[in-house]
């Protein structure tokens, strides 16, 4: 398992797939499998039983995953690529933007 370069709450585009182009914030990320669930990109239809919060039952639309290769951090409306370093002032990694060289909250 290696370390990702996105995080929960990260504004991000999809670069390829059915979705490419769209963009949203990360709900979560599931590091086993390298996906990331990003809100209003990837809608499936589920169906599901009536329950008894949902007595009818139906089809449901929800966020699928998207692997995380697809993905690419946005800074100012433009995507950027991440780094990581050690910073000098706090001598912790953090994340850093590759085109401006400016560490990213």
């Amino acid at each position: 398992m290696s370390k990702l370069k996105l995080k929960k709450g990260d504004t991000v585009r999809v670069i390829s797939g059915e979705s490419r182009g769209q963009e949203g914030k990360i709900t979560s990320i599931d590091l086993k499998k390298n996906r990331a669930v990003v809100e209003g990109v990837n809608m499936i239809s589920k169906h599901s039983k009536p329950s008894a919060k949902n007595t009818n039952g139906g089809i449901v639309k929800q966020e699928g995953s998207i692997h995380i290769s697809n993905l690419m951090f946005v800074e100012g409306g433009k995507t950027v690529r991440v780094g990581r370093r050690v910073s000098e002032k706090t001598n912790k990694i953090e994340r850093y933007s590759k085109k401006s060289k400016e560490a990213i909250k």
